[in-house]
């Protein structure tokens, strides 16, 4: 099978697989250009970077590819206006946003035409979404990792969408397989957004202490956890996350990170803690399916991987269709 392209404003994806864009640091440019380079769309986590990094990084990716790059920031940043400003400024292909929603936010790229493309959890906020120029929507259910905003499974929510908007949806939240590609497609998808598993890809900026972390992470490890955010987040089980469950870790420094801060923790710190290794007092944010990878693969073994999986898919599909007809 040849998997659809993948258009969002005036950018087209030859494979219809976006990068997700997980901070804090874990998706900076090595493995958005690796993504890009195979014809997805690679992300850059800005949430967490000062404004030079994020251009370091970006100009990095530049140097790395000729695909497309954008970046995901979080709205419940503080300086969420001004950290996607500096990427138009350095002429990302897109944004996407997350962990909030702003209406101002379809403002910042009208100028420059940058696609805005928020992640949402219903038909409802994917309307308002459509009215209010977005380019495209990222479709979120309960099994992604991170910030959750439903907890309804993504295949309920994918039809419902579907339904509901004309503009391009990314189905994101326990994608894994070839198969999981096609099925999402067939229910009105135009691609898919996949996190767990380039969090534990070879390019991934994770430290390799927290990519064995993952691999030996079990279904009962996975948990969910209140960010200091205002949102439930599903993570592994860590001596920190454990601490956190059981009640507030209040910071002994704030950074003044977030536009409103619930301060049971910094999610900024912890994060940070995590990406660099220490896995006993880091917050391991993980979609629910993490527990189903086994191996740590490049970017270009996991494309060629999923594209297998999905021309296998389509196969049996046929042979069904065939020996039913």
């Amino acid at each position: 099978m040849r998997l659809p392209e993948l258009k969002i404003g005036e950018k087209i994806a030859r494979i219809p697989i976006v990068q997700g864009g997980m901070a804090i640091r874990l998706s900076t440019a090595r493995l958005a250009a690796a993504v890009a380079n195979e014809g997805g769309i690679g992300l850059i986590a800005a949430s967490g970077m000062s404004h030079d990094e994020l251009r370091y990084e970006i100009r990095l990716a530049r140097s790395l590819t000729s695909g497309i790059i954008g970046i995901n920031i979080m709205v419940a940043a503080r300086d969420f206006a001004e950290v996607v400003k500096t990427a138009i400024s350095e002429g990302i292909d897109l944004v996407v946003a997350g962990a909030g929603f702003s209406r101002d936010m379809f403002g910042l790229g009208k100028d420059s035409g940058t696609p805005i493309v928020p992640i949402v959890s219903t038909a409802k906020l994917a309307k308002i979404s459509e009215r209010l120029g977005a380019s495209a929507v990222v479709v979120e259910g309960k099994e992604a990792g991170g910030h959750l905003g439903t907890d309804t499974s993504i295949r309920e929510i994918i039809p419902e969408v579907r339904a509901a908007v004309k503009l391009p949806i990314i189905a994101a939240g326990g994608v894994l397989t070839g198969q999981d590609i096609v099925d999402f497609i067939k229910m009105g998808a135009n691609g898919v957004q996949m996190g767990s598993r380039f969090a534990s890809s070879v390019e991934s900026n994770a430290a390799p202490a927290l990519k064995e972390y993952y691999l030996k992470s079990k279904p009962e490890d996975i948990v969910v956890i209140h960010s200091p955010v205002g949102l439930p987040g599903r993570a592994v089980r860590t001596p920190f996350s454990q601490k956190v469950l059981e009640g507030p870790v209040p910071p002994k420094k704030c950074d003044n990170c977030l536009k409103a801060c619930k301060h049971n923790f910094c999610i900024i710190r912890s994060l940070i803690r995590a990406q660099q290794g220490d896995v006993e007092t880091g917050l391991v944010f993980t979609g629910e399916y993490m527990p189903r990878i086994d191996k740590i693969l490049s970017v270009k073994e996991i494309f060629s991987k999923l594209k297998a999986e999905a021309a296998a898919a389509v196969c049996r599909e046929e042979m069904e269709f065939w020996e039913l007809g």
